[in-house]
């Protein structure tokens, strides 16, 4: 005798059916005949109903809340929730927005999920990481292609970071957060102190892109053989923009500070920059490894610079199709007064606003520079209570924030108050005092 089950997802109420014809509710039971009993004596025994009911619970249960569209997403709360994506494929079109700090310390090896497997089984939905992060993660992996937090991704991720996570796979196209953005987009997202390894295609955070990349930054290590970047091994018809790396990177074959290699006539690397230390075989840059096509824009690199065949300050090698405009190295740092693409200039004059500002660079909604202290830095790194040089929030801008204490007619046209009316109420009081101390001690991003 064979039986199925319908369900419904709301309250689970159980049929068994034979041959198509209704035969019991789970509130009678079978007789000797197989005819019902209602309400008898002889019910179903309840590990019965326990293991039936087990296999009608909503999809969504495996997770923190939600249906996964977009004004309901699935809520991800715990390392289990998160591991269930990458084994629930179905899902991979869906919403996520993760709730919580995760910590998948637990899955070691080739334990955890990874979410999207290929471009043609790739994340193509959205998940927000809601300004969380994600620790811990570690994978230890002969998978020959696509590692990462997520494999493969099409769609969007935004607001994530990953700290502290350990990636090592045999194959190619390995990230910390995903191994390949395939016409996809990735915003504020970041990692820090990652570990990554791989042969081919390698990144701090992303192994390859085609898609866009957005106010991201990475740091810790990266190795690999061929393709090797801070921030992103490989980037074909993409643009990588305000963004930075501060990895040190090691490789054989085209290994850059923040990217290590641009190949197509859309590549774009803009307004970003690297600060990491370069080991490379050949096409070693401080920024790019090699620029086939494509161009970098507005970028600067710092970090020292080693290899054994065309290697530069900037980048290692420029290809026809390929340049660097208003581009620039520190060749006091870098230890190379040479490179194909970028103009090299001493520590002091990396450090001074006018040799940016000379060539166009955006000091108002893109950079900020503590002038004759630092290198510049993109303004969103900036903490909303860094109101004085140098970077980071201390006494000096306690000192400055108290100056402005209980001043009215803050507005528009006085900035706010120079920026400390901070929530913008008009007047600098007790609640901008909270946001001062809530970011203390707050270095740059």
């Amino acid at each position: 005798m064979i039986y199925s089950i319908l369900t419904s997802s709301m309250n689970c109420p159980l049929v068994l059916e034979e041959g198509g014809q209704n035969m019991c509710s789970l509130n009678d039971t079978l007789g000797p005949s197989g005819s019902c009993k209602p309400n008898g004596k002889g019910k179903m025994p309840y590990f019965v109903l326990f293991a039936l009911c087990f296999f009608c619970l909503p999809a969504q249960a495996q997770y923190g809340g939600g249906t996964g569209t977009q004004s309901d997403p699935y809520l991800i709360r715990t390392a289990e929730q998160m591991n269930a994506i990458g084994a629930a494929s179905s899902d991979w079109n869906k919403h996520f927005q993760l709730r919580a700090d995760i910590d998948l310390g637990e899955y070691t090896g080739t334990a955890y999920n990874i979410i999207g497997t290929d471009p043609e089984n790739s994340f193509h939905g959205i998940f927000d990481g809601n300004d969380h992060t994600i620790s811990n993660l570690s994978l230890r992996t002969t998978r020959q292609w696509y590692t990462g937090l997520f494999g493969c991704v099409s769609g969007q991720i935004k607001n994530l970071g990953l700290i502290d996570p350990d990636v090592f796979a045999q194959g190619g196209k390995v990230g910390s957060l995903l191994g390949d953005l395939n016409q996809g987009s990735l915003t504020s997202c970041y990692v820090e102190r990652a570990s990554v390894s791989g042969d081919y295609y390698i990144g701090g955070l992303v192994g390859s892109t085609s898609g866009r990349m957005l106010y991201c930054y990475s740091t810790g290590t990266v190795s690999g053989n061929h393709y090797v970047g801070g921030l992103v091994g490989y980037v074909t018809d993409a643009t990588v923009n305000s963004s930075y790396s501060k990895a040190n990177v090691t490789g054989n074959l085209e290994v850059g500070g923040l990217a290590g290699m641009t190949t197509n006539e859309e590549a774009v690397l803009s307004n970003s920059y690297a600060t990491g230390s370069v080991n490379g075989g050949t096409y070693a840059g401080g920024l790019v490894g090699q620029i086939e096509r494509g161009r970098a824009y507005k970028c600067y690199s710092s970090g020292d610079v080693s290899g054994n065949l065309h290697v530069g300050g900037f980048t290692g090698y420029v290809r026809v199709l390929g340049g660097a405009t208003h581009c620039f190295w520190d060749n006091q740092t870098s230890g190379w007064s040479t490179s194909p693409g970028g103009t090299g200039k001493t520590t002091v004059e990396m450090q001074t606003i006018s040799t940016f500002t000379d060539v166009g660079w955006d000091f108002g909604d893109i950079w900020t520079i503590c002038d004759g202290m630092n290198y510049p830095v993109l303004l969103w790194q900036i903490p909303v209570t860094d109101f004085r040089c140098p970077d980071g929030v201390d006494f000096i801008d306690f000192a400055f924030f108290a100056s402005h204490w209980l001043l009215n007619n803050c507005n528009a046209s006085n900035y706010y108050c120079e920026g400390t009316d901070l929530d913008q109420s008009g007047s600098v009081g007790f609640t901008d005092l909270k946001i001062l101390a809530d970011n203390w001690l707050r270095g740059i991003q």
